[in-house]
């Protein structure tokens, strides 16, 4: 048996848990673990340039690929830095562990040099946190984290290391386990056999159907299942934002998003549905609107692995605490065995009404004037990457325009940060797809105002060779932002705008790569189909958008689902 430091049995531990890459940035108390990383090799380290960055990166890649996403930062700041990342996995249900080093046991609570109580100050956005005191305890300790990240609802574990625990002068036996129990941890995965066929029964049996998908889905790897349910019994599918790739953009099947910028057809069938068959969806704010105006007419179905999700603020009639993909696949083995009477003629009336309001075809914007609408990039985009790009985004309006007008046909393609809302998500997570997949497109779209929370993270992107995609829609504004004071504020823009933006062409440039500015319409095709052509450079597009565009449906504050504003000047 071998005999390892704390801070080997880090390393060799990620190594035997078959980790290829950790994201992270060295300091005090840590350097015993970077020295481990370098003595014994075998595991690779993207230094960031930013501690938050490290963790977009790890979260961009578990989204991905489905694997644990690993970060590694020194105390103090570091370890705070990484908050925000951390929360936007959380909110999200994505599998990361975090590594954070600790000033030495015994100078705990004395406010010792870059000391923070990192597992105080994560605790309410970790899924568990583990402060190691015990040397001998770490092999198990990351077991256990990565189990408890990747099962159940997903979602980040910390894990704290003082700095005298990895020290290097102290050996110990190694063994990696290769399993773990945990009595206080035991996800329900199966369901309950009576709820998954009252569930089907009342299904079936439905005349106006949804079924509603949400990240939950994408998690279970349930999307195959969801899509030939659908094919059976013929049903509408809407998803939340987080849903987005869970099922095929360009099935007829599929009426898009739903919720406060979802697509008019889709919020429409979930006001007038009867029966709304949710799956991995939580019924969060953006969602629902007015609770109270929710749906009226539907009975819900839950499926959901989270039983705290479940009529959390949506009562539901039918609930099933299980695993996505296990609970539909059992589903489809019953479907010959229900007996429920299919009401087929409702079924194609409820089809021919979802046909109607999709006729509306919500999404349609006016393409005169000379000035670039936001909406074209993004069609343009779609068209040259024939749908076949990851593509990650920051947060506001370019988020929103992409959900809507790049439909994804396969999971994990849209990597996006959906609960928490953060800012500066696009650029690291697109580095850290690029690592997972270097031989694809990934696409990172971005505005003025988020590209520049985490820029810095161009010199990693060049140390490592990672050549994405930016795609910056630059109407000087903070979009989102100046979209609510216009319709809310009577247009008082207060500092919504970017009075002093920087030539984002020439700060590509000056980190190292390649830049390309458009100003013009008839340009945006054949400049854009010229940085997807540059497969071994990093190529920075920024694009000058029309300021004035809305996003558009747009739930009205406080009203049901089915209360929008469709244009500048129409509403629902």
């Amino acid at each position: 048996m071998a005999k390892l430091s704390g801070a080997e049995m880090v390393i060799q531990s990620l190594i035997d848990q078959g980790v290829k890459q950790i994201f992270g940035y060295p300091g005090g108390s840590v350097l015993d673990i970077y020295d481990a990383i370098h003595t014994l090799g075998g595991i690779e380290h993207i230094l960031v340039r930013h501690e938050q960055a490290a963790v977009h990166m790890a979260d961009g890649y578990a989204r991905a690929t489905g694997d644990v996403g690993v970060v590694l930062v020194t105390s103090g700041p570091g370890a705070t830095n990484t908050i925000t990342g951390i929360a936007t996995a959380y909110m999200d249900s994505v599998p990361l562990v975090i590594l954070s080093g600790q000033v030495a046991s015994n100078l705990i609570g004395n406010d010792a040099f870059q000391e923070c109580d990192m597992v105080g100050i994560s605790r309410p956005i970790v899924k568990h946190s583990f402060l190691i005191k015990d040397s001998q305890d770490i092999p198990e300790t990351i077991k256990k984290a990565f189990y408890i990240a990747s099962t159940g609802r997903p979602g980040p574990v910390v894990i704290d290391l003082p700095k005298d625990v990895v020290n290097p002068a102290n050996k110990y036996n190694y063994h990696y386990p290769k399993s773990v129990s945990m009595r206080s941890y035991n996800p329900t995965i199966q369901g309950h056999k009576g709820q998954i066929k009252k569930a089907l029964t009342t299904l079936m049996a439905a005349k106006k159907p949804v079924l509603f998908i949400g990240g939950g889905v994408i998690s279970a790897g349930a999307s195959e299942a969801i899509k030939t349910l659908a094919d059976k019994l013929n049903l509408p599918v809407a998803s939340t934002l987080m849903g987005i790739s869970a099922f095929p953009g360009t099935d007829k099947k599929y009426l898009g998003m739903i919720g406060m910028h979802g697509v008019y057809e889709a919020n429409m069938s979930m006001h007038n549905a009867d029966v709304i068959f949710a799956v991995g969806a939580r019924f969060d704010d953006r969602t629902t609107n007015n609770v109270e105006k929710y749906c009226p007419k539907a009975k819900i179905i839950h499926i959901d692995i989270d039983p705290t999700s479940i009529s959390k603020t949506v009562p539901a009639a039918i609930p099933v605490v299980g695993d996505a993909k296990v609970v539909v696949e059992t589903m489809l083995s019953q479907i010959d065995e229900i007996k429920a009477e299919r009401d087929l003629d409702a079924l194609v009336d409820w089809w021919k009404q979802i046909d109607h309001w999709r006729a509306r075809y919500c999404l349609a914007y006016s393409h005169e004037g000379e000035s670039i609408k936001p909406q074209e990039a993004i069609e343009v985009l779609y068209k040259l990457t024939k749908g076949d790009a990851y593509i990650t985004t920051d947060v506001g309006q370019h988020q929103m325009f992409t959900a809507l007008y790049y439909p994804f046909d396969k999971p994990r393609h849209f990597i996006t940060s959906g609960g928490l809302g953060t800012m500066g998500f696009g650029l690291p997570a697109a580095l850290g797809v690029k690592l997972a997949f270097p031989k694809k497109h990934v696409v990172c779209v971005t505005g003025d105002g988020s590209i520049q929370m985490n820029i810095q993270e161009l010199s990693t992107a060049l140390q490592y060779g990672l050549p994405v995609l930016v795609l910056n829609l630059n109407n000087r504004f903070l979009g989102m932002v100046k979209q609510w004071q216009d319709m809310i504020y009577a247009g008082r823009h207060s500092s919504s705008y970017m009075e002093s933006l920087p030539d984002f062409a020439k700060i590509a440039e000056a980190y190292g790569h390649v830049g390309i500015s458009i100003t013009k319409r008839e340009e945006l095709e054949s400049k854009l189909k010229k940085a997807l052509s540059i497969k071994d450079r990093l190529v920075f597009v920024d694009v000058m958008t029309d300021a004035t565009e809305h996003v558009y449906p747009m739930q009205i504050r406080g009203g049901a689902m089915n209360e929008m504003w469709l244009s500048k000047t129409e509403r629902t």
